[in-house]
């Protein structure tokens, strides 16, 4: 039901991120999907990868601040308002949206990973409103 999503706190120079997925190439770990979020001096790198739990860990034998969080991965149907009326059964929830990114997928569907506050509460919404949740299964053919 939920995606395990890894994020990595990156200084904010010349080549870190290269840095970060040196190290998960040499350890044959796939990034399925990414987002960078940055400041004046790191940067915070949430990666979807096929092997969540041994990239946090050769990231940290590397020396890198990693650590694993739950998201939803989301499939969105392609149609007009799709999105707007998820984020409105979440807000009308009292459900809290804290980012998302668009999730790399095959063309059978679009997906979504969103980071809510209670993810629990999030996903029992969405799938009691017949919204598809991506399975963890799902993510690692994808892009296949």
């Amino acid at each position: 039901m939920y995606l395990e999503q890894l994020s990595v706190f990156v200084e904010n120079r010349v080549s870190r991120i290269n840095d970060v997925l040196l190290t998960l190439k040499k350890n044959n770990i796939n990034v399925l999907s990414l987002s960078l979020a940055d400041t004046s001096e790191y940067g915070l790198l949430r990666l979807i990868v096929d092997q969540p739990e041994t990239g946090r860990s050769v990231l940290k034998e590397e020396g890198f601040s990693a650590m694993l969080t739950k998201v939803l991965g989301v499939k969105i149907p392609n149609a007009v308002g799709t999105l707007q009326a998820i984020l409105a059964m979440l807000g009308e929830a009292g459900r809290n949206v804290e980012y998302m990114y668009v999730l790399s997928n095959r063309r059978e569907f679009s997906a979504i990973v969103i980071k809510t506050d209670e993810p629990e509460k999030a996903a029992e919404l969405l799938v009691k409103n017949g919204v598809e949740l991506v399975k963890a299964e799902e993510v690692e053919c994808i892009g296949a």
